[in-house]
């Protein structure tokens, strides 16, 4: 008898503390119910949020030069100076990306009728964005002021140094794919003796 109940405590007391170790490891591993989540958690669910809320910006921005017909390159593929050319511009930099806009010259109301017009300077625009502005910024321009329909010329900006050349491209890169993604046509600026 008291080899069998040697022999019960030796194999019942190790699985004992096998069990409650196994047990005690599993509840680690899961968080509690009203424990808060880790940081990773947190940062993913974070990431997740940002990506949706990108996602709804493009689908506006998208949804708005919907409205705006398609380009005919008989109307734009001739143009070759800046100054010519009448459609949203884009500059892109090593830091940031520069969107000209020359709003069509509005020669007065019936109201208040004018023969004056607006020199092509006064009514040119230009700003600087970032690059995940941009959609809400060719979003929001007016349609008047897409006269060959939805293409943008897109040019390197010529003032960057030659050592931020390859940054300047990586970002050419990324606003072709994004104007792309808009629904946009990019005529990609021919940078050999165009003035700026």
């Amino acid at each position: 008898m008291k080899l069998r109940n040697r022999l019960t405590a030796f194999v019942v007391a190790p699985a004992l503390i096998f069990i409650a170790a196994y047990v005690g490891c599993r509840r680690s591993e899961t968080p509690a119910a009203g424990a808060p989540p880790d940081a990773a958690a947190q940062a993913r669910e974070q990431a997740k949020q940002q990506a949706q809320a990108a996602a709804k910006k493009i689908d506006a921005a998208r949804e708005e030069l919907e409205q705006i017909p398609p380009p005919a390159k008989s109307h734009y593929m001739a143009i070759h100076t800046t100054e010519s050319w009448n459609n949203p511009f884009l500059i892109v930099g090593g830091q940031n990306v520069t969107l000209r806009v020359i709003s069509p010259d509005q020669t007065g109301s019936p109201a208040l009728p004018s023969a004056m017009l607006k020199p092509a300077k006064a009514r040119r625009q230009e700003l600087e964005l970032r690059l995940g502005d941009l959609p809400d910024a060719l979003g929001a321009l007016p349609s008047q002021d897409w006269p060959y329909g939805r293409v943008i010329a897109v040019e390197e900006d010529p003032a960057e140094t030659r050592a931020n050349r390859l940054q300047v491209r990586r970002n050419v890169e990324t606003t072709m794919g994004v104007l792309n993604n808009l629904g946009v046509v990019v005529y990609e600026w021919p940078t050999t003796g165009t003035a700026r």
